[in-house]
């Protein structure tokens, strides 16, 4: 097949879980079929960025936009210039005329067998009329990440701004998914949300990966000391609401009854929020070159996110080195785990320090916990996945190649 994958922001370096489930992916892709990856990013071209993507990715195209990145207050006038849109700013932002030009020049010329839109900030630049098979691969379901945000917003001003990004984005999804020919979603529960807009067919599931060679036990490590990991890019909001949430309401009660406890923050761009929480017995380690030997060294990793959508990569990587985890539902959504047998799910505070508690105490809970997670994670490798979204590519091919169904222009 030839492959037309399109990919808004710098792929690499390879961090944050978009990316990483992408990268491996379309590594694995391109191992097999002729693979485009076309890579457009803010700011001026970045020939070493670009020869990097090429020996990660040969034949790729990467484009930089020229837009500057914005920040602080340029962030907040940028926005407030775009509040009368109709598509959401976090869509809005990314359109970009020289992208829309050549996709449209591709799809007219009808270069490829089948195109790869990669997260829905990407859909704004697809041409109106699909006339080449494409698939939309939803990471996550953005309107429920937004509807999050407005549930859990403490300030009114806040509330009311996600409220109204929720609607907008919610529009925009569901016209989305309905405009292309297929949809990928990374778990049950974001396919479920989906076919309420769509027909149950046209929504594919292709669960999340891990990296086996890479992740994986340290069977020569000391015993690890009463460490508690959180993993995650720091400059993700709710990876930050989930740190704030888990400093002030969950960790007083661990270090009562575990006063040697300690508890390391790792993931890049930590702001205010969450350098306001280092401490003798509080780590925040900012960006790290690998986050593999920071699992190694954990007795207890978790994931205590409020708000999210898709599935977290951070917990099949953290059951891949052989770690009990302990997460909220929200943080496990999607993902093939069961709680009692290679996780521990709590939803309050009381709970989860509680479940925390118990694994730094009991080493013997905690051996069950490693053992079941790692045979978890041994299920997930990269390749058996990238095989699974071949064969979604393929079928989608051949159903649009044996009949001719009308392709909806996007609607406003």
């Amino acid at each position: 097949m030839r492959i037309l994958w399109v990919k808004a922001d710098r792929l690499l370096p390879v961090e944050n879980g978009g990316n990483i489930r992408s990268y491996h992916i379309a590594r694995h892709l391109s191992s097999r079929h002729e693979v485009t990856f076309y890579s457009y990013y803010g700011g001026e071209p970045d020939p070493a960025y670009e020869r990097a993507l090429r020996q990660q990715l040969p034949g790729a195209v990467a484009v930089g936009t020229g837009k500057g990145e914005l920040s602080g207050v340029r962030r907040g006038l940028h926005y407030m210039l775009h509040v009368g849109a109709s598509a959401p700013y976090a869509v809005s932002r990314f359109a970009d005329l020289k992208v829309q030009r050549q996709l449209r020049g591709w799809f007219r010329e009808k270069r490829f067998d089948v195109a790869i839109c990669d997260f829905l900030d990407v859909a704004i630049n697809f041409p109106d009329r699909l006339t080449t098979p494409s698939v939309l691969f939803q990471h996550n379901v953005e309107s429920e990440i937004w509807r999050r945000h407005a549930d859990t917003a403490g300030n009114l001003a806040l509330k009311a701004m996600y409220g109204m990004e929720f609607r907008k984005m919610l529009r925009y999804e569901q016209n989305e998914v309905r405009r292309f020919h297929h949809v990928i979603a990374v778990s049950e529960n974001d396919r479920a949300l989906m076919t309420e807009w769509v027909d149950r067919d046209r929504v594919t599931v292709v669960p999340t990966g891990v990296d086996l060679s890479e992740y994986r036990p340290d069977l020569d490590a000391p015993e690890p000391t009463s460490l508690i990991t959180f993993v995650g890019a720091m400059d993700w909001e709710p990876n930050a609401d989930g740190v704030e949430y888990f400093c002030s309401e969950i960790w007083p009660a661990v270090k009562a009854e575990v006063p040697e406890a300690k508890f390391r923050i790792v993931g890049r761009n930590p702001g205010r929020r969450v350098l306001k929480w280092a401490s003798e017995s509080v780590e925040v380690t900012g960006r790290v070159p690998s986050v593999v030997g920071h699992l190694q060294e954990s007795a207890v990793v978790i994931v205590p996110l409020r708000i999210g959508g898709g599935t977290r990569l951070k917990i099949y990587e953290a059951m891949a080195t052989g770690k009990a985890v302990v997460s909220t539902a929200v943080g496990a959504e999607g993902l093939d785990v069961h709680h009692g047998r290679d996780i521990m799910l709590a939803d309050d505070s009381r709970s989860f320090a509680q479940a925390i508690i118990m694994l730094l105490r009991d080493r013997e809970l905690r051996r069950r916990y490693e053992k079941a997670a790692a045979e978890t994670a041994a299920r997930f490798d990269w390749q058996a996945i990238g095989d699974r979204f071949g064969e979604v590519l393929l079928s989608v091919v051949e159903k649009q190649n044996s009949s001719v169904r009308p392709v909806p222009a996007r609607t406003a």
